[in-house]
């Protein structure tokens, strides 16, 4: 079991968006500062997520929701959340 996810950053209001197996940990190890990519933009709040039921699809979707169409379906898809 494999989630995708999308973190928005408290520090400058980015988005960030990964995948893993373990979505509790993965989100401490971001706001602990243990990702390098992430380090320096924590804390974060989860704001989105997606269960996959393999690997394979999780890192299609993650790859999916960084292009300009999946970030278009997630603007729409949070459309009634606020990203500041």
């Amino acid at each position: 079991m494999f989630y995708v996810y999308v973190l928005q950053s408290l520090k400058d209001q980015k988005l960030y968006t990964g995948y893993t197996s373990d979505i509790n940990k993965r989100f401490q190890e971001h706001n602990l500062g243990e990702v390098p990519s992430t380090k320096n933009r924590k804390p974060f709040k989860l704001i989105y997520f997606e269960f996959c039921l393999n690997q394979v699809d999780a890192i299609h979707r993650e790859r999916y929701l960084k292009t300009t169409y999946g970030k278009r379906y997630l603007k729409n898809r949070l459309k009634n959340f606020h990203l500041e």
